[in-house]
């Protein structure tokens, strides 16, 4: 039975409209995952096995009745503890939030459209404190174990939702991506992430990061991001932002290849970002795979000077937004990082965020007309593979905040852009490396038509099961 954790969505719901396994034994399967892996990883902060099991039960009903609910009527699910899932608090990885400070009664859009298609919820995963970090640790919850070494960071803020996917514990996971927030843990755990256009799902209550945070699936592959993508992208009229619907499901795009694309290769953004010699090398295999695969692939740089300081300016500004509200013995509670943070992002002026905003429209002024030239910009995920957890940067880097190590990611929750990440190989210590895929806004097909491209010319092979489900 453990094996049905091992399986995509897409060939879960395959086999519960077969009968070959049922809804009750892919939840038996997960939950059973969590329970050996949990110990090592801390990636959920809240499990409800009775209600998971109550869920799949009626789902397994629904199928014997051939009535299933929706698209992903009884696939386990988890959901990242930033976002609102009714009947179970939202800590946001924070003890200055309380189970009993609200009624937890209400469904952020993504998950209550995972709630109408039948999902079955598992529970909510961990997120550094109100997912200011691009790792996942907080005072409250404690860091999370990377599954290929559980001694090393599995990224953030969605590192959770990650873990949790790459283990096995649910093949369909919810994250939040502000700076590179799901392709970061994608990358560092060997799964796929997808962070889509600004609005393109919509997000409800509104993040305090305004309009760079996007809510995003991470999965096993790129089918069944396409497949969780045509659940979560219904409209919503608690979000005033969101875009109108797509043309067709992301699904029917996914066979269309790369042949003919044109493909720019950035390896370093015109080395300006020094890139570990073996992740340069496993994103550059699967840049060739592109190529054999009938892309038309030139070397090519976007050109733009780093805008981590306008990024800073306005992250900053948003998370001491967040925790403006609280007095002087709540805020001794809070992780030593994000005060430092909130005392930076209150001391910006008006002007500062304006003139932020100005650089960023700047920014997507010229990826707009790169775009013109190049359908899709490749580069890899990450520069770096996971270093150790506990630590906002690798130990001897120099380096003061996590951006510092993610230069590929932010710049892209600054355009609004939709960008993926796709698992291409492994570092001599056997840790995943992700080549990032980027396309113009709007553009969240032709990103899950490409990464499916690679899944089927198997660029994500290599990257085998996690040690901590191996052993």
């Amino acid at each position: 039975m453990t094996e049905l954790s091992d399986l995509t969505a897409v060939r879960l719901v395959e086999g519960f409209a077969s009968g070959a396994f049922s809804p009750v034994e892919a939840a038996r399967a997960a939950l059973e995952r969590i329970e050996r892996t949990e110990p090592a990883l801390n990636a959920f902060v809240r499990v409800d096995a009775e209600d998971a099991l109550g869920r799949a039960a009626e789902s397994e009903e629904r199928w014997r009745r051939g009535e299933p609910a929706g698209l992903v009527d009884g696939v386990p699910v988890s959901v990242k503890d930033i976002l609102l899932q009714r009947g179970a608090p939202t800590f946001r990885g924070s003890r200055t939030v309380r189970a009993g400070s609200r009624p937890w009664d209400e469904d952020a859009p993504a998950v209550a459209r995972l709630r109408e298609h039948g999902a079955v919820f598992l529970g909510k995963t961990t997120t550094p404190e109100f997912g200011w970090k691009g790792v996942t640790d907080s005072p409250r919850h404690g860091a999370t174990g990377n599954p290929y070494d559980p001694g090393r960071t599995a990224g953030g803020s969605s590192g959770g939702s990650a873990a949790a996917v790459a283990v096995g514990a649910g093949p369909l996971s919810l994250g939040t991506d502000g700076g590179g927030s799901v392709r970061i843990p994608a990358g560092f755990c060997g799964i796929f992430a997808l962070k889509p256009t600004y609005g393109r799902v919509p997000n409800y209550p509104a993040s305090p990061f305004g309009t760079l945070a996007h809510v995003g699936p991470m999965t096993r592959d790129a089918a069944d991001a396409a497949l969780l993508m045509d659940v979560i992208t219904g409209p919503d009229a608690r979000d005033w932002s969101q875009l109108g619907r797509v043309s067709g499901p992301f699904r029917d795009a996914l066979g269309g290849g790369v042949a003919g694309l044109r493909v720019a290769w950035s390896p370093d953004f015109g080395g300006r970002v020094a890139v570990d010699p073996q992740v340069a090398g496993a994103v550059r295999r699967a840049v060739d795979r592109l190529a054999e695969l009938g892309a038309r692939v030139e070397e090519a740089d976007p050109g733009f000077e780093d805008p981590v300081e306008a990024f800073h300016t306005l992250w900053f500004s948003g998370v001491a937004r967040v925790v403006q509200h609280l007095g002087p013995e709540e805020r001794a509670l809070l992780d030593p990082g994000l005060r430092e943070v909130c005392e930076r992002g209150a001391a910006y002026s008006a002007l500062d965020y304006l003139a932020a905003v100005d650089e960023r429209m700047a920014l997507g002024v010229a990826m707009g007309r790169f775009h013109e030239r190049y359908d899709l910009l490749v580069t890899p995920t990450l520069p770096i593979t996971a270093f150790e957890a506990g630590a906002e940067v690798p130990r001897g880097s120099g380096l003061s905040r996590w951006t510092g190590w993610t230069p590929f990611t932010y710049p892209f929750n600054l355009t609004q852009q939709p960008a993926a990440s796709v698992p291409c190989g492994q570092d001599r210590d056997g840790l995943p490396v992700g080549v990032q895929l980027v396309a113009a806004r709007h553009g969240d097909d032709l990103v899950l038509r490409a990464a499916h491209a690679l899944y089927e010319a198997g660029v994500a092979d290599g990257v085998g099961p996690p040690p901590v489900v191996r052993g």
